[in-house]
């Protein structure tokens, strides 16, 4: 079983570019209505427009544009160096909810919102 994550994007070449930079990888897949990045552990990150889903699924659907902004999703992603992830998340575009600190379940982690509006977080074990 492969798992795949997929954010509903508002402009999916420039999530695409987020990602890019902030992962430090290209896609897997960039096409036209879904662009794919391999994840740590074997999990695939889709990012998919708006108006993707709601064709594909239409009334149905609440309409993804109509939260956007409002977080409702996290990508929590273990890394070797989560504060270098981090900074580049920020350097993409990303703004900071919380710098990398200890948490209290046993990781360090940072936090920051993606273009979108998705809660993007960056985490390795703490050590004592």
């Amino acid at each position: 079983m492969t798992t795949h994550f997929i954010l509903y994007v508002s402009d999916q070449p420039a999530s695409r570019r987020f990602y890019e930079q902030a992962l430090a990888r290209a896609p897997r897949l960039d096409v036209p209505g879904m662009t794919e990045f391999e994840l740590p552990g074997g999990a695939v990150l889709g990012l998919m427009p708006e108006l993707g889903i709601k064709a594909l699924l239409g009334a149905a659907l609440p309409d993804p544009a109509a939260a956007r902004g409002v977080p409702r999703a996290e990508l929590y992603l273990l890394v070797d160096d989560p504060a270098a992830a981090h900074a580049r998340a920020l350097a993409a575009g990303a703004q900071q909810l919380s710098p990398l600190q200890p948490r209290n379940w046993g990781h360090v982690a940072a936090y920051s919102l993606d273009p979108d509006g998705h809660v993007l977080a960056f985490a390795a074990l703490a050590y004592a």
